[in-house]
């Protein structure tokens, strides 16, 4: 049962009426009555409308204020501020020098925006002639600005950011249809990898007050890879058989013969050695030494600070490293390339709470070079000898390890990073020291090079590094 209830006009004030519904439900076990105030549900809508012209009112507000941002130039603040304040002293004060200065900058103004009247239509497109380069060398990139519009097109400049730098072109007056073709000079003088855009064609009045701009957001990525040296093959020395390395593991078939032995229960009849079995009168079987392809492993150390005398030893080290992958893979090697990844890498494979493990792609000695050029230094980066541990750990049977580093671990250090890899792999140790004297030295079971400049590294291989 329901029935509407009027309350007097001065429950809430004199002209306030307020309805209320009243319905009553009536069951078995009691009976529900729901008040519902019509001018509460009112309110309700009116704070929800309030709220979002409120939110409409704040998003409009931020898209002016970007615009005007991304519109006004530094100089074109400061015309506006002209106006304001010559205008302000002229009201406050009577200066006739502050009217004519507001009146002067507002004509500035007002003929600065017919230069921002007309649509942007530009189409820019950037070509690079290679997209991986030599530390050195340099780079060229076509650029080409077209007017694909029916109307003129005023002049303008093209903005090319160049990794930190940026490239300015200068776009002349086209007519529809027409293009500007004009040619970049990228240097590319250090390794790295070097972004190059987003494109941005800026139009703007002839002052400078006001600007537009349309950005283009393809990106190109320019891999500059390190300088590397040619190196005597890496079949020298100690890696000599194109089958494999024997080693001391005896094992039931194999290549590198052993010795023979009385046949034992599970042994491949296969192995039977008859020649034997005729002058012994027992069954006898050959037995072989495990053979192992030549495996290479180069792990480079990362750490400037504790590593690297200087910026230019770890580039050094790097070129080294590159120089002994690229090799490595021309001679068909199984190569394996390691270092530390920042804690942001998310190629790392994290072995623990402040161990970074990287390992480079060999698929060819191209995709090696870029990941070359990615590697970045820092002093946050994992300790040579906890890399070479978890290389150790990852991949086994490795017949030899190259340890690039600088020249300010200690021999001691050094040790403790070869130790991991046991005694079937050669462990060679490459310091990397500005200026210094060749030199090639043992230590134990580990080979000591020394290289002052990357033309020293051939010689030192040729010399029997890895004999």
């Amino acid at each position: 049962m329901a029935r509407p209830e009027r309350e007097s006009p001065d429950a809430d004030g004199p002209g306030v009426e307020r309805t209320f519904t009243v319905t009553s439900t009536a069951t078995r076990a009691s009976t529900v009555t729901r008040v519902t105030s019509t001018r509460s549900t009112a309110v309700q809508r009116g704070r929800r409308r309030m709220r979002r012209v409120a939110l409409a009112v704040g998003s409009r507000t931020r898209a002016t204020a970007r615009w005007l941002g991304e519109t006004v130039s530094a100089a074109g603040w400061l015309v506006v501020g002209t106006i304001v304040l010559g205008a302000a002293a002229g009201l406050a004060f009577g200066w006739t020098l502050g009217w004519i200065a507001a009146a002067a900058a507002l004509v500035l103004l007002v003929l600065c925006i017919p230069f921002l009247l007309a649509g942007h239509e530009y189409r820019a497109r950037l070509e690079l002639g290679r997209d991986r380069v030599v530390a050195g060398t340099a780079v060229e990139a076509d650029l080409r600005v077209a007017n694909v519009g029916r109307r003129l097109a005023l002049p303008g400049v093209v903005d090319v950011p160049i990794g930190d730098g940026l490239v300015e072109a200068q776009v002349p007056l086209l007519l529809p249809g027409a293009h500007h073709d004009d040619r970049l000079t990228i240097a590319a003088r250090r390794r790295g990898v070097i972004d190059v855009g987003p494109l941005s064609v800026t139009r703007g009045d002839p002052i400078g007050i006001l600007r537009r701009t349309v950005q283009w957001p393809e990106v190109q990525t320019l891999h500059v890879h390190p300088v590397t040296a040619a190196i005597p093959a890496t079949s020298a020395g100690i890696i000599r058989d194109l089958e494999g390395m024997p080693t001391t593991d005896i094992v039931s078939s194999d290549l590198a013969f052993h010795a023979i032995r009385e046949y034992l229960p599970g042994d491949s009849q296969r192995n039977v050695h008859w020649k034997s079995t005729a002058k012994t009168g027992r069954l006898m079987v050959k037995q072989f030494e495990e053979t192992r392809n030549a495996r290479i492993a180069i792990v480079t150390g990362v750490d400037e600070q504790r590593e690297y005398a200087s910026e230019d030893e770890f580039e050094l080290a790097i070129s080294v490293a590159a120089s002994l992958g690229v090799q490595a893979l021309r001679d068909g090697r199984d190569l394996v390339v390691t270092t530390s990844a920042g804690e942001n890498d998310s190629r790392a494979d994290l072995r623990g709470a402040s161990v970074a493990l990287r390992e480079l792609s060999t698929r060819s000695p191209q995709t090696m070079l870029d990941g070359f050029a990615e590697v970045d230094g820092g002093e946050h980066a994992s300790p040579l000898e906890d890399v070479a541990r978890l290389t150790a750990q990852r991949h086994q049977l490795l017949s030899v390890v190259f340890l690039v580093t600088g020249s300010r671990l200690p021999l001691e250090q050094l040790r403790a990073a070869a130790h991991p890899f046991g005694d079937d792999a050669q462990p060679v140790i490459v310091r990397c020291e500005e200026h210094a004297e060749p030199a090639l030295r043992r230590a134990g079971r580990m080979r000591v090079i020394t290289v002052g400049a990357l033309g020293d590294l051939g010689q030192l291989i040729a010399r029997g590094a890895l004999a």
